[in-house]
């Protein structure tokens, strides 16, 4: 039995030896192809090269920049194209946030403009109101800071201020003083005392009303006194509790929109006017408005957007930029605003003025209402790299000798023509 098994152990050993022999030559034989193969492969590139006169490398070369040249064509293309895409989209998608913002500043709050002119009776009481040799008046006029005017209507006394809180004082104090009868200077000083408490009283109520309109809470007194100042002011014939609402509904919505810092812009929006109302000390509203502000530790970003809205100072910060665009897109809609007709002409004219005054320049026009200013200039004595220079000087003029609404865009123009006759 055991004499069986290890024949059958040498049998599968021989077996084993033959197969490997087997192999071990079949390895060699494919190991010479393979270096057949690779000789063949040399002879050939060789014979290429020889036919084309250019080596493996430069062949290489020359394919990849073909490679190239097809690829960049395609990319460019491809890039050009998703260019295109992306600005139509962030065109339209710009306009959906811009009219959803104005949709959003739509408000229901009706201005009261300041009324400056006070119904009398009858002549008695207009006597009664002059005084004797005119003490009544001249005392009302002294302590009230208004003048009176009883000529040029029949039936009313009116008011005059540039002061428009002092007019008001002045109409509260006279109506109730015609309605008592006893008008002489200690009730007149009486009189406009208890006005100037109720009118002050009211318009702290209404910057409370302003500010929780926006959702602003909690802000100093002195503050919130002064925004209820704004019920008395308008600004080109827009009231200004109305534009600061509307203007500051714009501002939280486009906000929003663009994930910006709503709380920053929501205050910017609301105190961004708040230099118009501060009238006695000299200064531009903006340059009043943050020395005003400083005063209460405002948050530095609000301040920003307060200094920077009608760019005096390069924007900071996408809020800044944020409450810059909700005023202009408030203080420029149409009907927001309007002007004197004789302003108006005279700011239109003082505009060509400016431009007509400059060396070089042939005509001037101002067009869209004073919004844009057209100026031509002599080709032969403004060249082309003096264009841009020209514009920011005359810009310069503009914004420093010059009060308008919204943006005034000056445009510079050199034309020249050459021309000759085929006879």
């Amino acid at each position: 039995m055991q004499t069986q098994k290890q024949q059958e152990l040498i049998r599968q050993d021989e077996q084993l030896n033959r197969a490997r022999i087997g192999l071990d030559e079949e390895t060699k034989k494919a190991e010479k192809m393979r270096a057949d193969l690779v000789s063949k492969q040399e002879d050939l590139v060789k014979k290429l090269e020889k036919i084309a006169s250019l080596t493996t490398d430069e062949a290489r070369e020359i394919l990849i920049k073909e490679v190239q040249k097809k690829s960049a064509g395609q990319i460019a293309k491809t890039i050009k194209e998703a260019e295109e895409k992306a600005k139509s989209e962030s065109d339209e998608l710009a306009k959906e946030i811009l009219v959803d913002a104005m949709r959003a500043g739509a408000t229901d709050y009706v201005a009261e403009f300041t009324v400056s002119t006070v119904a009398i009776p009858d002549e008695e009481t207009k006597g009664r109101i002059i005084g004797k040799d005119g003490r009544n008046i001249r005392v009302f006029e002294k302590v009230s800071g208004v003048d009176i005017s009883m000529d040029e209507t029949p039936g009313e006394v009116r008011l005059s201020s540039f002061n428009s809180v002092r007019r008001e004082i002045a109409r509260v104090a006279l109506t109730r003083l015609i309605k008592d009868g006893r008008i002489q200077p200690a009730r007149i000083e009486e009189y406009l005392d208890r006005a100037r408490q109720d009118v002050e009283r009211i318009m702290f109520q209404e910057g409370e009303k302003l500010c929780h309109a926006v959702g602003v809470y909690n802000l100093p007194r002195e503050i919130i006194a002064m925004l209820g100042k704004f019920k008395f002011r308008s600004s080109y014939g827009q009231n200004m509790i109305a534009h600061t609402l509307e203007e500051t509904q714009i501002g939280i919505r486009l906000a929003q929109e663009v994930k910006a810092n709503v709380d920053t812009v929501r205050l910017g929006c609301l105190l961004h006017d708040i230099g118009k109302v501060i009238d006695d000390i000299e200064g531009s509203h903006v340059e009043l408005g943050v020395k005003f502000l400083k005063k209460f530790n405002l948050p530095e970003a609000v301040v920003d957007a307060v200094e920077q809205h009608h760019e005096d100072r390069e924007f900071s910060s996408k809020e800044s930029v944020l409450v810059y665009v909700a005023d202009a897109i408030s203080g420029s809609r149409p009907g927001a605003r309007h002007e004197n007709v004789e302003d108006y002409i005279k700011r239109l004219n003082r505009l060509e003025e400016i431009a007509n005054s400059k060396e070089g320049v042939q005509e001037s026009f101002a067009i869209q209402a004073g919004r844009e200013l057209r100026v031509v200039v002599t080709p032969e004595k403004v060249p082309d790299e003096q264009l841009p220079i020209l514009a920011s000087t005359i810009k310069d003029e503009i914004q420093n000798s010059l009060t308008y609404p919204g943006t005034v865009k000056v445009t510079v123009i050199r034309e020249t023509r050459a021309s000759d006759v085929a006879k």
